[in-house]
C-alpha cells in the first residue's frame, strides 16, 4: 500500500452531503434530507464507530504478522514531513477538477479505479477465510508468476507473485461484490471497499519509531484544520467524490430500511492515519515482552473518545469536523503520559521497527574511518 493512494484515501472529511429533492410541483430541487430520529442516529454514529475502530484493531494484529514475515514498506521521517503537502496538492487538484470538469465522467474513471483496487483490497482480506470455505474436493493447486529481467547475479524480477486456485475463488466473489458496488453504488458494498482499503493500508505501510509518528500526526492535524476550517475545499471535493474512501451509515435505517439514503460519513483517512500509529506502539508493546499490550490498548481507547468528541462537537455545531483535531491529541498524549508513568518514555521514542540501512555515503565514511583506525 503506497503513501501515494493513502493520499487519495485521506481527502474525505465528516460531512453529509444533502439530496435533493422535489418537495412540491412549485417547488423543484429544494435540499432536504429525510428525518432522522435520535434513536436512527445513535446507531448510525455508533456504526461508525465501531466500523472505525475494528480496522484498526484487526489490521494493527495483521500488521505484527505481516512485520515478521515480510519487508515492510516504511515510512520514514522525510515522508511523514512531506506528507500534508502531498495530501494538500492532491486535495485542491481534486477541488480545481471538480470546478473545471463534469462531477459525471470524473466520478465514473474514479469509480473504475477503485473498483480494480478495492477487488484487489478485498481478495486480499478475505483469501484465508474463502480457503477454509472452499470445499475439500476443490484441490488447492499453488501458482507462481514469474517474470524475470536478466541473468544470472543481475536478474531482478518484475512480476513475482505466488497464488492459489483457492485465491482465485476468493478474487471472483470479491469481483462480484465489486460488480455490486458498480451497478447500485450501495452504502454496504461501498463500506466493504472502505473497510478493506483500511485494515490493508494499517497492515502494510509502517511507521519505522515513535519520532515519525508524531511528526506525521502533527502535519496532518494542521493539514485538517486549514482545509476544514480555513476553506471549503475539503466539504466541497468529499460532497463530490463517489468513491469508497468513506464509512457512512444511514441515519434514517429503522424507518427507511436498506433503501434509507441520510448517511451519516467518515473519511478512512481518519482511520488509516491513527491507524498505523497505533499499530506501531502495539510492536512497540511486542518489543517490550511484557505479555501485555498496554500502550496499544490504551491508545485504541483514546482514538475511541476522540471519536466521540468529534461527533458530539459536530452536533452541537451542526458544522463538519476536522476528526484529526480530536484524535491526534488523543493519539500522541496517552503514550506519551503512559510512559512517563511508567518509566519507558526514553524506551519509547528509541525503539525502532527496523534499523535504518546505511546509505553509500554513509558505508565509505564508516569504511574511511575504519582504515584510519587502523592505520593508527
Amino acid at each position: 500500500m503506497s503513501v501515494a493512494e493513502l493520499v487519495f484515501r485521506f481527502i474525505s472529511a465528516q460531512v453529509e452531503a444533502p439530496k435533493a429533492e422535489n418537495l412540491t410541483e412549485n417547488v423543484v430541487n429544494a435540499t432536504t434530507k429525510p428525518p432522522s430520529t435520535p434513536e436512527g442516529m445513535f446507531v448510525a454514529y455508533g456504526s461508525l464507530v465501531i466500523m472505525a475502530i475494528l480496522p484498526i484493531y484487526f489490521g494493527s494484529y495483521r500488521s505484527v504478522h505481516y512485520h515478521k514475515e515480510n519487508k515492510a514498506e516504511k515510512m520514514t521521517s522525510k515522508d511523514a514531513a512531506i506528507f500534508p503537502i502531498m495530501a494538500s496538492v492532491a486535495l485542491f487538484s481534486l477541488y480545481i477538477v471538480f470546478k473545471l470538469f463534469s462531477k459525471e465522467y470524473i466520478n465514473m474513471l474514479l469509480t473504475g479505479y477503485f473498483f480494480f483496487l478495492g477487488v484487489l483490497a478485498l481478495t486480499h482480506l478475505l483469501s484465508p477465510i474463502c480457503s477454509k470455505l472452499v470445499p475439500s474436493a476443490i484441490p488447492n493447486i499453488p501458482y507462481h508468476i514469474l517474470f524475470r529481467q536478466g541473468q544470472g547475479d543481475k536478474a531482478s524480477d518484475i512480476i513475482n507473485y505466488k497464488f492459489s486456485s483457492y485465491d482465485v475463488v476468493s478474487l471472483i466473489v470479491c469481483s462480484l461484490v465489486g460488480a455490486w458496488y458498480l451497478w447500485k453504488k450501495h452504502w454496504i458494498a461501498n463500506n466493504l471497499f472502505g473497510l478493506a482499503f483500511a485494515v490493508n493500508a494499517v497492515e502494510l505501510l509502517h511507521l519505522n519509531n515513535v519520532v515519525t509518528g508524531c511528526i506525521l500526526l502533527s502535519g496532518l492535524f494542521l493539514y485538517d484544520i486549514f482545509w476544514v476550517f480555513g476553506t471549503d475545499v475539503m466539504v466541497t471535493v468529499a460532497k463530490s467524490f463517489e468513491a469508497p474512501i468513506k464509512l457512512v451509515f444511514p441515519q434514517d435505517l429503522l424507518t427507511n430500511g436498506l433503501a434509507a439514503n441520510n448517511f451519516a460519513m467518515l473519511g478512512l483517512g481518519d482511520i488509516v492515519i491513527p491507524g498505523i500509529f497505533i499499530a506501531l506502539l502495539l510492536r512497540f508493546d511486542f518489543s517490550l515482552k511484557r505479555k501485555t499490550y498496554t500502550y496499544f490498548y490504551a491508545t485504541c481507547f483514546a482514538y475511541f473518545a476522540g471519536l466521540l468528541t468529534t461527533i458530539l462537537v459536530m452536533h452541537m455545531f451542526k458544522h463538519a469536523q476536522p476528526a484529526l483535531l480530536y484524535l491526534v491529541p488523543a493519539c500522541l498524549g496517552t503514550p506519551v503520559a503512559l510512559a512517563l508513568v511508567k518509566g519507558d518514555l526514553k524506551t519509547l521514542f528509541s525503539y525502532e521497527d527496523t534499523v535504518e540501512e546505511p546509505t553509500k555515503k554513509q558505508k565509505e565514511q564508516d569504511k574511511k574511518h575504519t582504515e584510519s583506525k587502523k592505520a593508527k
